[in-house]
C-alpha cells in the first residue's frame, strides 16, 4: 500500500511587512505558528537535531517496515503517541506501511515518502543509504546499534513432526522435502541460506563441509518461492513439503492467532537475524520531522516497546526486557551474526550475486 504525505505550504510575510511589525514591536512569530527549523531559512544554521514544537497542530510520520512487524507496531505507536502528547503537547499522527523488505525497500527508493524504515535486514537499509536518502552513519544514531529486533530460523514442520526433524542435519536426510524462498529474491531466505551454511562453518566445519551440506538440503527444496509470504502460502494453504524454515517470531505469531497447526524446533546453533531501524535523512528534514521521527525510533528500544515486539515472537535487545522474558524462547548454545561471516556485503558477493555459491549450487557446479 502506498502513502502519500499531505503538505501544506506556507509563505512568509514580505520584507516590508516584517519591517512594520518591527517597528510596532512585533515579531513574525506573533503571526506565524512555529514549524521544524532545519529549512527554515537558507540563513539560518541548520540544526539536524532540532525541531521546534507547535503546540496546537498536528505532526504525521510514515513508518515502513517488513509484514511480520505490524503486530507489534499496532501496540508500540498508541504508547509513543501516548508520550509525545503528555511531554511535548502535540498530536502526533503515525502513517504505517507493511510489505515484503525488498518490496518496501524498492518502494522507499522510488518515491515512498518514509520517515523511519525498520527494514528485515540491514542491506535492504543500505540500499536506501546508497540512494542517498539516508545519510552514512545511521547504525550509530540508536543504541545496538540500531538493531531493534532479533529472531533466529526456526524448522517448522507438520503436526507432531512425523518426520523427526529436529536440526540441521535432519534437513539433509533422504526423503525430507524442504520449503524456502529463493534468497536470490527474499531477504529472509537469505538469512535461511546463512543459517544453514552457519550451521556447519560456525560450528566447527570447514567451507567446504559446509557448501556440501548446503547443497544437499537444497536438493531437497521442494519448491523455491519469491518470497516469504509465498514460501509460507506453500507450506500453510498449499500443503507442500515437510518442513518450512521461517523466522521464529513468524511461527510463535501464527500459532498465537491460530493460523497454524504446526510443530517447531529451534536449532541450538544459529544465525542472529538482527533487524534494523533508521530515520531516512532527506524525507525527515523535506517535512521537518526529524525530532519526532528521531524520538520515535528511540522509544523502540525502551522497556515498555521491547516488551511488545516479545509478545509477537522477537527476542527483545533490551537487556532487562531480555531477562524477564527469556524462559519464553528455546536456548541458543551457538549464536552467530552476519557480521561472523563478513558482513552483509561480503555475504551478498560471496553467497547470493549472479554466478556466486548460491547459483553454482542451483546449477550443479
Amino acid at each position: 500500500m502506498t502513502h502519500k504525505e499531505s503538505q501544506k505550504s506556507f509563505t512568509l510575510p514580505s520584507l516590508q511587512t516584517s519591517a512594520l511589525l518591527l517597528a510596532a514591536g512585533l515579531g513574525i512569530s506573533a503571526l506565524l505558528p512555529v514549524y521544524a527549523a532545519s529549512k527554515v531559512s537558507q540563513t539560518a544554521s541548520v540544526n539536524q537535531k532540532t525541531q521546534l514544537i507547535s503546540q496546537n497542530k498536528k505532526v504525521e510520520i510514515t513508518l515502513v517496515s517488513y509484514a511480520v512487524t505490524k503486530a507489534a507496531y499496532e501496540k508500540i505507536i498508541p504508547q509513543f503517541v501516548a508520550k509525545w502528547k503528555r511531554e511535548k503537547g502535540q498530536d502526533v499522527i503515525v502513517r504505517q506501511s507493511y510489505g515484503g523488505s525488498g518490496s518496501q525497500t524498492r518502494a522507499v527508493i522510488d518515491g515512498l515518502e518514509a520517515d523511519v524504515v525498520a527494514l528485515a535486514l540491514a542491506l535492504d537499509t543500505k540500499k536506501i543509504e546508497q540512494a542517498g536518502l539516508i545519510q552514512a552513519g545511521w547504525e550509530k544514531e540508536n543504541p545496538n546499534n540500531s538493531i531493534v529486533t532479533r529472531s533466529v530460523v526456526a524448522l517448522e514442520t507438520r503436526a507432531g513432526n512425523p518426520k523427526k526433524i529436529k536440526t540441521w542435519s535432519d534437513l539433509a536426510k533422504p526423503g525430507v522435502k524442504i520449503v524456502t524462498a529463493n534468497p536470490k529474491t527474499s531477504g529472509g531466505a537469505r538469512w535461511n541460506f546463512l543459517a544453514l551454511w552457519g550451521a556447519i562453518a560456525k560450528n566447527g566445519g570447514n567451507e567446504t563441509q559446509a557448501r556440501n551440506f548446503v547443497t544437499q538440503v537444497f536438493k531437497n527444496v521442494v519448491v523455491l518461492p519469491k518470497d516469504a509470504r509465498e514460501s509460507s502460502d506453500a507450506f500453510y494453504k498449499k500443503g507442500q513439503g515437510d518442513v518450512l524454515l521461517n523466522y521464529e517470531n513468524e511461527v510463535i505469531l501464527a500459532a498465537q492467532q491460530g493460523k497454524t497447526d504446526t510443530s517447531y524446533e529451534v536449532p541450538a546453533t544459529n544465525i542472529s537475524i538482527d533487524a534494523p531501524v533508521a530515520v531516512v535523512d532527506k524525507n525527515v528534514d523535506k517535512h521537518g520531522t526529524r525530532a519526532v521521527a528521531e524520538a520515535f525510533t528511540k522509544f523502540l528500544f525502551t522497556a515498555e516497546a521491547q516488551r511488545e515486539f516479545a509478545k509477537v515472537g522477537f527476542r527483545p535487545v533490551n537487556s532487562t526486557v531480555a531477562k524477564e522474558v527469556q524462559s519464553r524462547f528455546p536456548k541458543i548454545s551457538r549464536l552467530y551474526t552476519v557480521g561472523d561471516l563478513g558482513g552483509w556485503n561480503t555475504a551478498q558477493k560471496k553467497f547470493f550475486d549472479d554466478g556466486a555459491i548460491f547459483d553454482k549450487i542451483q546449477s550443479g557446479r
